[in-house]
C-alpha cells in the first residue's frame, strides 16, 4: 500500500457541547464503529478509532470498498448494522469475534454498511490540509456513484435542518448531531468538532459498585431498573468521579455493602451465567482480561443519573451520576419512567445523502 496518507490514522475528534453552534456544517452523530478505511488497488485496510485493525471483521465491507470507493482514497466513516429499520449497536458488537467461521457467518446474517462523512485523501494528494467544506465537495465526486452498504452521509448548512434531525432521528438510533466549522482541515486526533447528544435523566437503584484498577476506590456505581414482573435488571454503570470522592464512597457505601447469597444479582457471580446475558462482573470481547469483579450492595439506595439513549434494555453508555435520591423507595424505579421515543425509519435518513 503506497498513499498519500498511510494507516494506522486516529480520526479527528469532537467535544460535547449542549447546543447546536451556528454557521457550520451538521451531520447526523452515527453509533457504530469509527472507521478509517485506506484502499489502494486491492488492498483495504479498516481501522477503528485507536488505529488497531478491523478489517477481518468486516469481509463484506472490504468487497463494498473496492465495489464502491475509487481505487486509491483515505475515506473517514462509521460502520453501523441495520437491524429492523434503526442502528442495532449490539449485533454490531457481536461481529467482533476471534473465530473465522463466526465472523464470516455474522457477516451474512447481519452485513454491516459504510456511512461516510469526510476524506482524507484521494489519488496522489493528501486532503488533510482542505477546509471541511472543500473536502464534502470531493467527497460527494468521489462517492457519487456509490451504492448500499456504502452510503454518503447527510449534510445540511441550516441550524434548523440541524435542530429537526436532532429530535427525529434519534428514533432511528442515531446518537445526536456533529457541528463542524465549514474552514476546519482535517486534524487526527484532536477534539475540534462539537457533538451535540441527547440527555435525560432516571432513578435507579444502586446494587453494586467495581473496584477502581489505582486502589481500593469506588470505579463505577451498577444501576439497576426494576422489570414489569419485578425483577431488578442491570442497566449500566455511571462513573467519571474525583478520586477523593471515589474514596469517599467506599466508606459512604459500606453499611450497605453484603455478600452474594440473597442478593438479586447472586447468580450472577458464577461466569457460567454470564453465557445468557451481558451481566456486570465477567470479561468480554471488549474488556479482554480486565478485572471486571464486582462489590454486591443492598439494593436500598436510589441516585439520579443522566444518560444519553437506551440500547434495548440498557443504557448505551456510561450514565453521569447527579444525586443521590432519598426520597425515592428503590421499587419505584423501574422502565416505565423511560421516555419512549418515536422511531423513525433509518432508510430515510440515509435517502438525504
Amino acid at each position: 500500500m503506497d498513499l498519500p496518507v498511510m494507516p494506522p490514522v486516529k480520526p479527528m475528534l469532537a467535544k460535547s457541547v449542549a447546543k447546536i453552534p451556528p454557521g457550520m456544517q451538521y451531520e447526523a452523530k452515527w453509533d457504530g464503529f469509527r472507521a478509517i478505511v485506506h484502499r489502494d488497488g486491492d488492498e483495504v485496510v479498516i481501522g477503528s478509532r485507536t488505529g488497531k485493525p478491523l478489517t477481518r471483521y468486516f469481509p463484506e465491507l472490504v468487497t463494498a470498498v473496492r465495489d464502491n470507493l475509487p481505487p486509491r482514497c483515505v475515506i473517514d466513516g462509521e460502520i453501523v448494522v441495520v437491524h429492523e429499520g434503526r442502528l442495532d449497536f449490539d449485533r454490531l458488537g457481536e461481529r467482533i469475534h476471534p473465530a473465522d467461521s463466526r465472523v464470516r457467518l455474522l457477516a451474512e446474517r447481519t452485513p454491516a454498511s459504510l456511512i461516510a462523512f469526510d476524506i482524507l485523501a484521494v489519488g496522489d494528494e493528501s486532503l488533510l490540509p482542505l477546509r471541511q467544506s472543500e473536502r464534502r465537495t470531493v467527497l460527494e465526486a468521489a462517492l457519487s456513484a456509490a451504492s448500499p452498504p456504502v452510503h454518503l452521509a447527510p449534510v445540511t448548512t441550516d441550524p434548523a435542518v440541524a435542530e429537526e434531525w436532532f429530535r427525529r432521528y434519534e428514533g432511528a438510533g442515531l446518537d445526536g448531531v456533529v457541528a463542524k466549522p465549514l474552514d476546519l482541515p482535517y486534524r487526527p486526533d484532536t477534539r475540534v468538532m462539537y457533538k451535540i447528544k441527547h440527555e435525560r435523566t432516571a432513578d435507579c437503584v444502586l446494587a453494586g459498585y467495581r473496584p477502581h484498577r489505582s486502589g481500593p476506590v469506588v470505579g463505577s456505581l451498577l444501576l439497576g431498573l426494576y422489570d414489569a414482573q419485578g425483577v431488578l435488571q442491570h442497566v449500566g454503570v455511571c462513573a467519571a468521579f474525583s478520586m477523593r470522592r471515589r474514596e469517599e464512597l467506599v466508606a459512604e457505601l459500606e453499611p450497605s455493602r453484603v455478600g452474594f447469597a440473597g442478593h438479586p444479582w447472586a447468580a450472577w457471580a458464577d461466569a457460567s451465567a454470564h453465557e445468557h446475558g451481558r451481566l456486570p462482573g465477567a470479561p468480554s470481547r471488549w474488556s479482554g482480561k480486565k478485572d471486571m469483579s464486582w462489590v454486591p450492595l443492598r439494593p436500598e439506595r436510589v441516585c439520579e443519573v443522566a444518560y444519553d439513549h437506551m440500547e434495548g434494555d440498557r443504557f448505551r453508555h456510561t450514565a453521569r451520576f447527579r444525586r443521590w435520591r432519598p426520597d425515592r423507595a428503590p421499587d419505584s424505579c423501574t422502565y416505565a419512567q423511560l421516555e419512549e421515543v418515536a422511531r423513525y425509519d433509518l432508510a430515510e435518513v440515509l435517502s438525504a445523502g
